[in-house]
């Protein structure tokens, strides 16, 4: 369990699972979590996905659950390790809407952060965020992340195109910043 000031990580629980797949069908995060057509999860998908994570290696998946209430809020984790080039790819969400743009995001971020750095020996975190997702890319630049690159014009949206960034963060630039 990594534990902030707000918000600890913790195991995924078989009970998150209804919760989670309320959360999986808000609008707002299904248009911020998938490339594909937004569309709503199942609860029987839901349970699959939740079942395939304990067979999985290579994945960290962790509950988001806020410090005060103990309430499972969202989730967060690795989604892709390239071990011999040291590269974590991760992702985040926040499910419940009374939790939004209040920080426990950002403060996730920064637990998993230094779970993947100091406790995996990695030396590079990535992640992918559509263009339109202001409020995620401003709390991945208060971690540390920077824009590495974007996919033109690759996502679409409510009849539009949006570009999805790469953002990436080094070991070394982390805990530079730290000091700083």
């Amino acid at each position: 369990m990594l534990v902030g000031e707000k918000v600890k990580l913790r195991g995924l629980k078989m009970e998150d699972v209804e919760i989670a797949y309320r959360y999986m069908c808000d609008p707002e995060v299904l248009l911020n979590l998938s490339p594909g057509i937004p569309y709503p999860m199942t609860l029987e998908r839901e349970k699959q996905w939740f079942e395939s994570q304990i067979a999985m290696k290579d994945t960290y998946n962790f509950a988001i659950e806020d410090i005060k209430t103990g309430l499972y809020i969202g989730g967060c984790g690795i989604n892709k390790i390239d071990w011999k080039n040291r590269v974590a790819t991760v992702g985040i969400y926040i499910g419940d809407k009374d939790f939004r743009g209040k920080g426990y995001g950002t403060e996730a971020m920064k637990l998993l952060i230094e779970f993947i750095f100091s406790e995996m020996n990695i030396n590079r975190i990535q992640l992918f965020v559509f263009s339109f997702n202001e409020r995620a890319i401003k709390s991945y630049k208060k971690n540390g992340f920077v824009e590495e690159g974007r996919l033109k014009q690759s996502i679409f949206r409510n009849g539009k195109y949006y570009d999805e960034i790469i953002m990436g963060l080094l070991k070394e630039d982390y805990y530079k910043n730290k000091r700083d």
